[in-house]
């Protein structure tokens, strides 16, 4: 049986927890195959909010196996403490299983990344701080400690004792802040290994097993396609591949084994930090849907930049990914706008462009050419079981989406509730 790849098509924060959720409900293993504790899913389900930050979405379904790929780079005090949180909210963490190729975050990547935004200024990137860049800058320098490292003793005392040794002349020398006591880290991560001993081990192989027996294999991507090391508005990116393809390499499993690419996007944007946003709303309106929409940044808490829905940037994520269908949420944050509106091209160096510039340089300088439609009730948008129930407005905005990006919307939310969906179409596990 194939599997489904979720991905973000915007710059992070459109839903996916939600539609993970939703779709998880028919899968047997939900994959997170790349980033770290700075993404941040939210699933509300019963009335209570949920949210996490490295656990896949779908570890709220009891027969489902949450997987942490080999993508990811993981902070074991958080990924504990989320286990701990789980299971005190009454839900298991037996069917958790880690990839022991996946890269540990440590105190000192923290330190280091903290450091160097402080030293950039104005010119930051804008990071979450947790450590993430640092922690993927040790992978590819090849000094990088794995999972499977904090159950060998001796191979992660060798290890730390070397990394603490170069990291602690950097903090100190270069940015004047304190070191580390590499015996500390060695304690404290061994303790660590120990308790995560039962959930480590071979996901590649665990994965193609299961896509063998005939298995449902849900991968959800965490931040967005626009900030995609590669494809993103570089250099106000992530550090892991966010996109399709980073499903297959974060995971150990082929890309003959992908069925179908799901986009998730957001009925307005946002993102998170620096960088050129062409649709952002700086008026009473960005403030209205920041404030229905409880745009803060699920990790940080910083109130996210708003802005109104931007397809050309969409049109690109739907080329890098290859998208089967799409998703498109929070509907129900519009509702109550008079007017909305959808970025349909660009405005560039006096010219209409229907594709965004390469350079993140002459993105900023871009102006967004609009297309107005009529608003909806939030009410009427609650109420449609079907869609031929929703609002005219809803629909026609719909259908607007689908024309400027070419992806057809099979599911549509209507609020924050893994309930609150309108199905529009096939969305089961066979190919798009």
């Amino acid at each position: 049986m194939p599997a489904l790849v979720i991905i973000g098509a915007q710059w992070g924060d459109e839903g996916k927890g939600k539609v993970t959720d939703f779709l998880a409900r028919e899968a047997d293993f939900v994959v997170r195959f790349q980033g770290g504790d700075n993404a941040g899913h939210t699933v509300v389900t019963g009335g209570n909010e949920y949210k996490l930050f490295l656990l896949p979405s779908g570890v709220f379904w009891p027969d489902v196996t949450s997987v942490l790929g080999n993508g990811m780079v993981i902070d074991p005090a958080v990924l504990l403490d989320e286990m701990d949180r789980l299971r005190a909210a009454g839900h298991s963490t037996e069917r958790i299983r880690v990839s022991h190729a996946a890269h540990v975050v440590l105190p000192y990547h923290r330190a280091v990344e903290e450091a160097e935004e402080d030293r950039l200024g104005e010119g930051k990137i804008g990071t979450t701080r947790r450590g993430i860049g640092p922690a993927y800058l040790d992978k590819y320098a090849r000094i990088g400690i794995r999972i499977g490292d904090l159950l060998e003793p001796d191979v992660l005392s060798a290890k730390i004792k070397a990394n603490v040794a170069f990291k602690n002349v950097l903090l100190e020398k270069v940015y004047g802040r304190e070191g580390f006591s590499a015996g500390q880290l060695i304690d404290e991560y061994l303790g660590y290994g120990d308790r995560l001993r039962p959930y480590v081990t071979d996901t590649s192989l665990l994965l193609d097993g299961a896509l063998n027996d005939g298995k449902n294999v849900l991968f959800e991507g965490a931040q967005g396609t626009m900030l995609e090391i590669d494809y993103g508005t570089y250099p106000y990116v992530t550090s892991s591949y966010t996109t399709a393809g980073g499903a297959c390499v974060g995971s150990g499993v082929g890309p003959t084994r992908i069925g179908s690419v799901i986009g998730v996007i957001k009925a307005f944007t946002s993102r998170v930090g620096n960088g050129p946003f062409p649709t952002e709303l700086h008026d009473e309106t960005g403030q209205y849907i920041r404030r229905k929409g409880k745009e803060y940044g699920t990790r940080t808490g910083r109130p996210r930049r708003m802005g109104w829905l931007d397809t050309v940037s969409l049109r690109t994520a739907a080329r890098i990914n290859g998208f089967s269908w799409a998703a498109l949420t929070k509907l129900d944050t519009l509702a109550g706008l008079p007017k909305v509106r959808i970025c349909t091209a660009y405005r560039f160096s006096s010219h209409v462009v229907s594709a965004a510039p390469t350079a993140t340089t002459d993105l900023a300088q871009c102006e967004a050419v609009y297309e107005e439609f009529d608003g909806w009730d939030e009410a009427a948008l609650k109420r449609a079981r079907t869609y031929d129930a929703l609002p005219a407005s809803v629909r026609a905005y719909v259908e607007a989406v689908e024309e400027a990006t070419g992806v057809e919307m099979r599911l549509i939310g209507t609020g924050q509730d893994r309930t609150e969906v309108v199905v529009k179409g096939e969305i089961g596990f066979g190919r798009g």
